[in-house]
């Protein structure tokens, strides 16, 4: 009895740590915020001359930065705080870094993180977001989601036999056990696209190699500094901060905004010199570990991030073969996982738009024009869709409620 109590008790703990809804939403985070960008990295890197060893160091220093930053900040507030690269700042950076050299690159990168240091020290953008009704940020986030949310039907032309046993194991599990209904999800879509035979012909050509730091001096060129550098640091900004706060706020979490992005950007400064181009808080990949699916607790869903820190720092591990198994995956797969992982964040982001009747209508602006995908000035929707409903709820105010006209006689 003396030897089983202590078993038990280990036991409890593991199961505490490690509940297994937490770590499959940690593990479906990592491989929806790598897998839908990691090509546009690829392109980045390449853009500014990286070679195979660079490119793995790149991998190396983001995994390094979001598995301390996710881990350290969920911990630290006991809130699931989820960070990711800048996938629109990738995209801009493909383009931006054409003609750069590496340590030009590297002082783009330096340059944007500190301007995110400094925002989040001086605290301007928590108080500017602290401005911001609920209603509004669900409507962000609800915008944000609904692509993944329909990508997963979207996706069953031409991918049925994948997505749709994804979508069915998810219903069935979770009608059963909500905790292993994405799980049980992914592991379908796994078996259904190995069957199909379906993943990428790069998967069959990946060797375990562990990713070595390449150090890269940063040069201060003012042509690359104004010419992705300060459009870096704006796209992160606006279109991965914004709706990063955006999620935490539409789940109710109350988490101070300028520690989060100050300690995001001071990572970024210190491994900007190895490949680190942006570090951020993440919104549609954070959604997966904040949603119900994550933990029936919510003030136990922390974990998830937490073990997304864990899986991210495997990518740091072995940066350039995850690299190319990232690659290798299906996009039917991914947006099947996302899909399934998100319902049920779309569904109570949805709910709390729309509950408060005044603000219902700015919340309508804010969740269409976010989620028209429309870019304007390098700058993504999730930006130009809040400033719609601001203005919209601004209009509101000062006109005073809309009336219908009565019919004559």
């Amino acid at each position: 009895m003396t030897t089983s109590t202590p078993r038990r008790t280990a036991a409890a703990h593991i199961r505490a740590a490690a509940p297994p809804s937490a770590v499959t939403a940690g593990l479906v985070t990592v491989l929806v915020g790598t897998t839908s960008s990691a090509a546009i990295v690829l392109a980045a890197a390449r853009a500014a001359g990286a070679d195979s060893a660079e490119l793995a160091s790149w991998m190396l220093a983001l995994g390094v930065g979001l598995g301390a930053t996710c881990i350290g900040l969920s911990l630290r507030y006991r809130a699931p705080v989820v960070t990711a690269w800048s996938t629109p700042g990738a995209a801009l950076l493909a383009t931006g870094l054409a003609g750069a050299s590496m340590g030009q690159a590297v002082g783009a990168f330096l340059l944007s993180s500190v301007l995110i240091l400094v925002s989040g020290v001086t605290g301007w953008f928590a108080r500017a977001m602290a401005s911001i009704p609920v209603s509004l940020a669900s409507a962000l986030l609800a915008g944000v989601l609904l692509e993944f949310g329909t990508g997963l039907f979207r996706t069953m032309h031409g991918h049925f036999g994948i997505t749709f046993p994804m979508f069915a194991a998810y219903l069935l599990v979770r009608r059963i056990r909500p905790r292993y209904a994405v799980l049980a999800a992914l592991l379908v879509g796994i078996a259904a696209t190995t069957a199909a035979g379906d993943w990428g012909g790069a998967a069959g050509h990946i060797r375990l190699t562990p990713a070595v730091p390449v150090f890269t001096a940063p040069q201060f060129d003012w042509h690359t500094l104004i010419g992705a550098g300060l459009p870096l640091y704006v796209v992160t900004m606006a279109s991965q901060n914004l709706p990063g706060v955006a999620v935490l706020r539409g789940d109710g979490y109350d988490v101070p905004v300028s520690p989060l992005i100050g300690w995001t950007g001071a990572a970024g400064a210190v491994l900007a010199p190895f490949g680190a181009f942006a570090i951020n808080l993440a919104a549609i990949s954070a959604a997966i570990c904040t949603g119900p699916d994550a933990h029936p607790d919510r003030d136990r869903r922390f974990l998830a991030a937490v073990w997304a820190g864990v899986f991210y720092l495997c990518v740091a591990l072995f940066g350039g073969t995850i690299g190319t198994l990232l690659t290798a995956m299906p996009q039917a797969l991914v947006l099947g996982t996302a899909g399934v992982g998100l319902l049920g964040t779309i569904g109570s982001s949805l709910h709390g738009a729309l509950t408060a009747e005044g603000d219902r209508e700015a919340a309508v602006v804010t969740f269409l024009a976010t989620a028209s995908g429309v870019t304007l000035l390098g700058i993504g929707s999730a930006f130009w869709g809040l400033l719609a409903g601001v203005f919209t709820m601004l209009v509101a105010r000062v006109t005073g409620p809309s009336r219908v006209p009565r019919p004559a006689g």
